[in-house]
């Protein structure tokens, strides 16, 4: 079963070395890396081909112009050939064991369809300073789980041909493509937590989900929620009417303000026991 890294880049060439020295220290040897530029205006590509050049399972592709995340990151997919995909950004790095892990997930489970594990944040240096402890085991079969507190994160990986049976990730959603990803495989099959750190997240000024874009990825994300409300056919959520148009991403987050309450997350954790059990 071959793992196909996905890596998304624009201007993040100088930080791209210790995504590659992660890769390549993978204990799991099964695996290509597929690497788009979203036509950088950095060095980013020369600096990327010295690292892979001799190295075939590395394939570099360029965006004639720049088209965005989104766009990038659905591309991408259709370039890997492996069955298993997982994005890796290129100013961060991978745990030794991620690929492994995700791997022996599908090889035990035929009905999972997507594995994630927990991240680290790390200074620009990528010395790790606080670990994403909200990532868990959520409920399976929920039509109205929308990972919202989040607990799926990177790592994550996912059936490449039960993502091409969904709508494609859509590129009109930019710096939330990744919760449409989730959401369209979760509706899919099971999707199932791996209980190790394996995603060392670089936090730098010019990272994508730093300062101003941390809005915009809010702002995104909740017309991602709406349209996973709306693919899933929920008219209500929590007794409150979903809106029939698209108005805000603060008034689809209010009718899931319910779900941070302690009594619905106890609940969940009894769902997820009770699953695991039985």
């Amino acid at each position: 079963m071959k793992f196909s890294l996905l890596i998304a880049n624009y201007n993040n060439g100088h930080f791209f070395s210790d995504c590659y020295q992660s890769i390549i220290n993978q204990t799991y040897e099964n695996w290509e890396v597929v690497i788009l530029d979203d036509s950088s205006e950095d060095d980013s590509v020369k600096l990327i081909n010295e690292l892979i050049q001799k190295d075939s399972r590395f394939r570099l592709y360029e965006n004639e112009e720049n088209k965005g995340v989104g766009y990038t990151k659905s591309k991408l997919i259709d370039l890997s050939v492996g069955e298993v995909c997982g994005y890796l950004d290129p100013d961060d790095a991978l745990g030794k064991d991620a690929l492994q892990a995700s791997i022996n997930i599908f090889f035990k489970n035929k009905d999972a369809v997507l594995t994630y594990s927990r991240l680290v944040k790390c200074d620009e240096n990528l010395n790790p300073k606080e670990e994403f402890k909200s990532a868990m085991q959520v409920p399976n079969g929920d039509p109205y789980f929308f990972n919202c507190p989040i607990q799926i994160a990177p790592f994550v990986g996912f059936k490449k041909s039960v993502y091409m049976q969904c709508e494609k990730m859509d590129a009109a959603f930019r710096i939330a493509e990744d919760q449409d990803l989730y959401y369209k495989m979760y509706e899919k099959g099971k999707v199932i937590f791996i209980d190790q750190t394996d995603y060392f997240y670089r936090a730098h000024e010019g990272g994508i989900s730093q300062n101003a874009n941390k809005q915009k990825s809010y702002d995104y994300w909740g017309k991602v929620i709406w349209t996973a409300m709306k693919r899933r056919n929920l008219c209500v959520i929590n007794g409150e009417k979903i809106p029939d148009h698209f108005t805000s991403s603060q008034e689809i987050f209010d009718l899931l303000s319910y779900q941070n309450s302690i009594p619905y997350r106890i609940k969940k954790k009894l769902k997820v026991f009770y699953q695991s059990v039985f």
